[in-house]
């Protein structure tokens, strides 16, 4: 069965109708439909992936933003710390200073006040010893004076009585 042409011809015409038959049967089964389907399938899974690929994107986009947020907040916060115990250690500071000026004060007054006490006690001593010697003198100069005059004073102070009490 020839029909007159080469070999080389013929078993073209041969492969071209069992190629036909074989698209045929293809067909007749549906797998056209049945790869339809599966790329529909793929493509579909393909799109829920990138959706949720997408979505994915939009959480981290929004946790990073978040994340940011509480980057800046705590290090303000930290700067405000920072502030506040910079604050805080200008006061102590000047309370110090306001209380040491204060102890110094009040040392200074007790250190015055114990110098005046005892400036006020050696006047009062040299007085004391003062008034002692005076005293001692007195009684020398009286005694020396009784042993002296002690006779005639004692008659001028009777006739002096003698003469008030008439």
């Amino acid at each position: 069965m020839n029909f007159g042409l080469d070999a080389t011809t013929a078993a073209s015409i041969w492969a071209t109708i069992a190629l036909v038959i074989f698209l045929g049967i293809i067909v007749y089964f549906g797998v056209p439909k049945l790869i339809t389907k599966m790329l529909d399938d793929r493509i579909k899974d393909i799109e829920a992936e990138l959706a949720e690929a997408e979505r994915l994107r939009a959480d981290a986009k929004a946790l990073l933003a978040e994340y940011e947020a509480k980057r800046e907040n705590a290090e303000k916060e930290a700067e405000d710390i920072v502030a506040s115990a910079r604050e805080e250690a200008f006061r102590l500071t000047a309370e110090a200073k306001t209380s040491l000026e204060t102890l110094v004060a009040r040392r200074t007054r007790a250190v015055e006040d114990k110098i005046a006490q005892a400036e006020a006690q050696a006047v009062a001593e040299v007085r004391s010893r003062s008034a002692d010697i005076a005293v001692e003198a007195a009684r020398v100069l009286l005694q020396q004076q009784m042993a002296e005059k002690g006779d005639a004073l004692v008659e001028q102070s009777i006739k002096d009585v003698a003469a008030r009490l008439n």
